[in-house]
């Protein structure tokens, strides 16, 4: 009796709206201001949930820690208080409505005129201006007016401060009209017509939420840094905590200017030669593109005058003949992680290949004890990177590790110094990662492969490293005989069993798919001898496999990509052809 009066007099006196909730989630009782907040007659006996979309529990919830809850009703806002009346297990609960519309637009409007600092760049600016002719000086003059107009559509403010490389000023609402439209000018940029074998790409880095104009500035350039180290022609956004990506649709293009790979190979050498130690190291179930690129790194710290180690771990069973060559060879030091821990000192140098994430290098812990850390790699750039780079050369646009290795060789090594091995390591690590050529091998790829052959390098006994054993031979094709062939040209499949080799078997599969008339994608999973599903994706182009893989927590190329994960295959595959439903 003492607590429905109490009810009753809440419900008349309250000048907010108000209501109360049984146990039931009913309302039992409200206020006349009420209708304030529900545009009905009256809702006694209305059920809470249907009013607000706000569960029972979590009112209750509320309740207990005294937190607000929100809802929009009727182009209005308000803030819930919720309380117990009474304090028995059948309390009903008191929910108070404070219009803070007025606070919520202000709130918005502030949002809305946030400043965001973009840096747009156009990735193959060199390469379109290179003769200064009357027709490149056309392209680079649309290309300005294409990207003055898209900021001024914007009303946004736009500075050039160097030649290919744009800083422009823009509000937070202007950036989430980018982000619904998908930056539509990445599209526009590709359409400028060039009379060149590749088309006008952007790279746009997009800072957010810096506490400051420099903060941003900051945020702005790591985005930008994170596109072109992606190939180029996306926009990256990057705010406190993380990135968000855009576009990426077009393959990286390579660059005919030959001058950074100079440049970072007189740079490395003098960096061997002040070190103590020189270790070098690939990802981890190395590959003949990881392992040739080590070869060829070791020659170059031998014309240096050092003695490097190779870090060498656990390898799948294609890697044997040429691991047994090399080490036949008696030249080359193979080492463990733990033992190159043990010996490194804070002078000594650790030269990556073919990677760039700690999660997936043969040893963080050597990585973390070192100073000095030389990264060269050809994945596109992933937001984890191993952090303190002293020198970093990492290019999308190759085909390889072994083919950024290469070119560095050439300016620092005399062919008559390379030995058969390294020649054929090498030449073996670029025709890997092409598939014989077939994939992304581009000018400045077949010019690495002729030097190669200048310098020793014999395809024939490259070939003998590519052979399969019977078994794998008989997996591989069991995988193309039972794909399965879906709408838009898109071919899946299951190797079946746990396979030592089924990162090998996997990517063979998939290569093998892409030669089917009508092809123009395929995925292929198996699991591993850890019983982990891994899964090798491979295009002809029209469909971003390294934008799928990324899904997934992998990543890759245009063309090229995997991921490694814990679910079965067979549902591997069925999320992938969810996503790739909803994502088209």
């Amino acid at each position: 009796m003492y607590v429905g009066r109490i009810e009753r007099l809440l419900a008349y006196y309250t000048p907010l709206p108000m209501c109360i909730v049984n146990k039931q989630g009913k309302v039992t009782r409200a206020s006349q201001r009420i209708a304030d907040v529900f545009k009905y007659d009256g809702i006694v006996d209305y059920d809470i949930f249907a009013l607000t979309g706000i569960k029972l529990q979590e009112i209750e919830e509320a309740a207990r820690a005294g937190k607000s809850l929100y809802i929009e009703r009727n182009e209005k806002y308000f803030k819930i208080f919720c309380a117990f009346l009474g304090e028995t297990e059948e309390a009903s609960i008191m929910m108070y409505f404070v219009d803070i519309s007025a606070y919520q637009r202000l709130k918005e409007m502030y949002n809305d005129d946030k400043v965001c600092l973009a840096l747009v760049s156009v990735d193959n600016y060199d390469e379109l201006t290179a003769s200064e002719s009357e027709r490149e000086i056309a392209i680079s003059n649309k290309v300005d007016r294409l990207i003055r107009s898209w900021v001024a559509d914007m009303n946004a403010a736009i500075v050039r401060f160097r030649d290919p490389l744009y800083e422009v000023v823009l509000t937070h609402k202007n950036l989430e009209k980018l982000i619904e439209t998908k930056f539509p000018v990445l599209d526009t940029a590709r359409k400028i017509e060039t009379q060149t074998d590749f088309p006008v790409t952007l790279s746009i880095g997009i800072g957010v939420g810096g506490k400051t104009l420099a903060e941003m500035d900051d945020y702005a350039q790591d985005a930008l840094d994170m596109a072109r180290g992606r190939g180029g022609d996306q926009v990256v956004i990057k705010n406190v905590r993380s990135f968000e990506y855009f576009g990426g649709k077009t393959q990286s293009y390579e660059k005919s200017n030959k001058g950074k790979s100079r440049i970072i190979a007189h740079a490395l050498k003098t960096l061997m030669k002040q070190s103590t130690k020189i270790f070098i190291m690939g990802h981890k179930n190395p590959d003949m593109d990881c392992f040739g690129a080590s070869l060829g790194v070791y020659r170059i710290a031998m014309s240096a005058g050092k003695e490097p180690y190779i870090i060498l771990g656990e390898y799948n069973e294609t890697m044997n003949e040429i691991v047994k060559d090399a080490k036949e060879a008696g030249t080359y030091q193979f080492i463990s992680g733990e033992r190159a821990l043990a010996m490194a000192d804070d002078k000594s140098l650790v030269i990556v290949l073919d990677a760039h994430r700690p999660s997936i290098v043969e040893s963080i812990d050597l990585i973390n004890k070192v100073e000095r850390l030389a990264v060269i790699d050809h994945h596109r750039k992933a937001e984890d990177v191993l952090p303190n780079q002293t020198i970093s050369y990492m290019e999308s646009y190759a085909s390889s590790a072994a083919e950024l290795v290469t070119e560095m060789l050439q300016y620092v090594v005399e062919k008559r110094e390379m030995k058969k091995i390294e020649a054929d390591g090498l030449l073996a690590g670029i025709m890997l990662d092409t598939n014989r050529f077939a994939v992304k091998a581009g000018v400045r790829t077949f010019e690495a492969a002729s030097w190669l052959r200048r310098a020793g390098a014999d395809p024939q006994n490259v070939r003998r490293y590519f052979q399969a054993n019977s078994d794998t031979f008989r997996a591989r094709a069991a995988g193309v005989a039972n794909a399965r062939i879906l709408d838009g040209g898109i071919a899946m499949s299951v190797c079946e069993g746990q396979n030592i080799n089924s990162q090998i078997i996997n990517s063979q599969v998939a290569d093998e798919l892409l030669t089917i008339k009508g092809i123009e994608a395929s995925f292929v999973a198996g699991r591993d001898e850890y019983g982990k599903t891994v899964v090798s994706a491979r295009s002809l182009g029209n469909i971003n496999v390294q934008y799928v893989m990324e899904a997934f927590g992998g990543g890759g190329h245009l063309n090229t990509a995997g991921t490694k994960v814990d679910v079965p295959p067979e549902q591997i595959l069925m999320d992938i052809e969810d996503f790739l439903k909803t994502s088209h």
